[in-house]
C-alpha cells in the first residue's frame, strides 16, 4: 500500500485567460489517478517577479494528497504544464501555467532539479497569502510559521480576484 502525502502546489498564470488556465490545471490535477485535490485557495492577482513588461499574474495554492514520490510528482506537474502549452521564453517571464511543489509533507528536499520547501517561499506573498487561506496554522520546515513569514512582507499590492476560486 502506498503512503499518501499532503502536498501544497502553487499555481500561476499570466497569459491566455489566466483564471481559466489555473482552473484547467486544477481539473487536470484532480483527474490524475495518483492525486486528489483536497482544497484550493482563492485566486489572487500579483505583479510579475521578474521582467515588468508582462501582464500581472493570477495565483492560487492547492492542497493535494498524492502517492507519488517528489520527483514523480515534479514530472507529473511538468507534464501538465506541457499539456497546457507552456513554453519557457525567459527566466521569470510570462507563462500559460506554472505549477510548483511548495511543500511535500514535512520533507526538506534539495536536489539539482527540486528544492522543497520552495526556495523562494518566504519571499512570495502571492504564495503565502493563498497558502495561509487554506492552512492558517502551517509551519514551513526551515522557515517557521506562515504567520511570521507574512508579517515580514508588504502584501499591499496583492489583490483577490473577485470571488474567484481555483476550483
Amino acid at each position: 500500500m502506498s503512503v499518501k502525502v499532503s502536498v501544497y502546489i502553487g499555481l500561476g498564470s499570466n497569459l491566455d485567460d489566466p483564471l481559466a488556465q489555473i482552473q484547467t490545471a486544477v481539473a487536470t490535477l484532480n483527474q490524475t489517478e495518483e492525486l486528489k485535490v483536497l482544497a484550493c485557495s482563492s485566486l489572487y492577482g500579483s505583479k510579475p517577479q521578474g521582467p515588468q513588461d508582462q501582464p500581472d499574474f493570477a495565483n492560487a495554492v492547492c492542497l493535494v494528497e498524492t502517492t507519488l514520490s517528489p520527483l514523480n510528482l515534479l514530472a507529473c506537474l511538468q507534464a501538465i504544464e506541457q499539456q497546457q502549452g507552456r513554453v519557457k521564453k525567459r527566466h521569470w517571464g510570462e507563462r500559460l501555467i506554472d505549477l510548483d511543489i511548495l511543500l511535500y509533507g514535512a520533507q526538506v528536499i534539495s536536489t539539482e532539479v527540486l528544492t522543497v520547501p520552495h526556495a523562494e517561499i518566504a519571499n512570495r506573498d502571492f504564495v503565502l497569502i493563498p497558502l495561509v487561506e487554506i492552512a492558517p496554522d502551517l509551519v514551513i520546515p526551515n522557515f517557521g510559521s506562515i504567520g511570521s513569514l507574512i508579517s515580514k512582507l508588504d502584501v499591499s499590492y496583492l489583490k483577490p480576484l473577485a470571488e474567484s476560486h481555483a476550483v
